[in-house]
């Protein structure tokens, strides 16, 4: 395992820098000017050029290379190294400026908003493993049943509409109409319901899955057939003995699923008005916001590799058969 874990660590800074470039590709051909708003009140000429050229903004060269300096920590390292004769930035790694938001920095956003994302994103994750092994669980001891059909109708709807449509249906059905809960509020734990149920019905469709698929291929196991013939609690023969094994190709699903719970809630953040890193960064695509796309794209590609890393690690430790 530890030479696994080396190993991508290795591969690390090569993938963040691979997605990196593609990112600072198709952020810069992006119309439009970041230092330029739409309210019609354009700075003078001499302060656009100004901005211009304090940021690289003309020469996407420099830009390239003075961000990429500033935000993988080098330049942090560097100034530190100097000790007395340099002064080194606040932030190890300088995710730079926000034109968007004045006097607020990219790192500032970020944690600001990140944690909500985060807490949404786990929310999520726990209510799409109770629904999801549930429903695979019932549909794996009953299969091509009434129930079984039922479960995986749910589930291809769970994985086929989109999130706008069901956190607009939820927000009609709950607030509208029964009167439960809020629109457009934040800050109380009810608040979070509506939201991480949205973002967890397409992972708990896809969990469902994935359990029914392995549990019906365990339970017909010689070691099942065993735990069952020595008397057993049909439960216990359940979730001691065939879901730990049912439950290894949902493991594996985890590791992404987590990572996109908490990066790729930009949809459901916006339909739910969550202050979450989503909603910055959607600001920050229509304004061409370069340092809040840049930086937030790192932070989520860094997220996404680390957690791949660790579901890998983490299936090979329950799973020692796996090399």
């Amino acid at each position: 395992m530890i030479p696994l874990i080396l190993r991508r660590l290795v591969q690390l800074p090569l993938i963040i820098l691979a997605v990196y470039t593609v990112t600072f590709v198709l952020a810069w051909a992006l119309p439009g000017e970041a230092v330029l708003t739409d309210e019609g009140r354009q700075p003078p000429a001499e302060v656009l050029n100004a901005l211009r050229a304090r940021y690289h903004l003309d020469d996407p060269a420099r830009f390239y290379f003075e961000y990429l300096y500033r935000a993988s920590g080098a330049m942090w390292t560097i100034e530190s190294l100097k000790g007395a004769s340099g002064s080194p930035p606040p932030h190890v790694f300088d995710l730079g400026p926000s034109f968007r938001y004045e006097d607020w920095s990219v790192n500032e956003l970020v944690a600001s908003s990140l944690p909500v994302s985060i807490v949404l994103g786990l929310s999520a994750i726990v209510i799409a493993l109770a629904l999801g092994l549930t429903a695979g669980i019932i549909g794996a001891l009953r299969p091509n049943s009434l129930i079984d059909l039922a479960t995986l109708s749910v589930a291809l709807l769970g994985i086929s509409l989109p999130a706008f449509v069901i956190g607009t249906l939820l927000l009609l059905i709950f607030p509208v109409w029964l009167g439960v809960g809020s629109v457009g509020s934040w800050g109380r734990p009810i608040d979070m319901i509506l939201p991480a149920l949205t973002l967890s019905l397409p992972f708990a469709a896809y969990i469902a899955r994935l359990t029914r698929m392995g549990m019906i291929e365990v339970l017909n196991a010689d070691y099942v057939r065993t735990a069952r013939a020595k008397g057993l609690a049909p439960s216990a023969v359940i979730l001691k003995h065939a879901l730990k094994n049912a439950f290894l190709p949902v493991l594996s699903y985890l590791g992404p699923a987590c990572a996109m719970a908490m990066t790729g809630s930009f949809v459901v953040e916006r339909v739910f008005n969550v202050p979450g890193i989503g909603q910055h960064f959607v600001g920050a695509v229509k304004n061409k916001d370069l340092f809040v796309i840049m930086g937030i794209t790192l932070i989520y590609s860094t997220m996404l590799t680390l957690f791949n890393l660790a579901t890998d690690a983490l299936y090979r430790w329950v799973d020692p058969r796996i090399s």
